[in-house]
């Protein structure tokens, strides 16, 4: 599935194949650092928990992110 996302998340391309593993997680970085809450909204917390991990955020944002997903039981365990 190919998806035109806004400027203010992706900059570099005008799509993504969100069916290549590799292009799917980049995406979900992307939207983690810039997105804005509609955006966060749209994606499959159980696929961030599971990628958490491998998504090289910055330490603040992995540590709020490893919070909530823990808090509401998200996070692989």
């Amino acid at each position: 599935m190919k998806v035109m996302p806004p400027r203010y998340i992706v900059w570099s391309t005008e799509t993504i194949d969100l069916t290549d593993p590799f292009q799917r997680k980049w995406y979900i970085r992307q939207v983690l650092l810039h997105g804005r809450a509609a955006d966060i909204r749209a994606l499959d917390l159980q696929e961030v928990a599971r990628l958490l991990d491998d998504l090289h955020l910055p330490s603040s944002l992995y540590a709020l992110w490893k919070a909530f997903l823990g808090r509401y039981h998200y996070a692989e365990g």
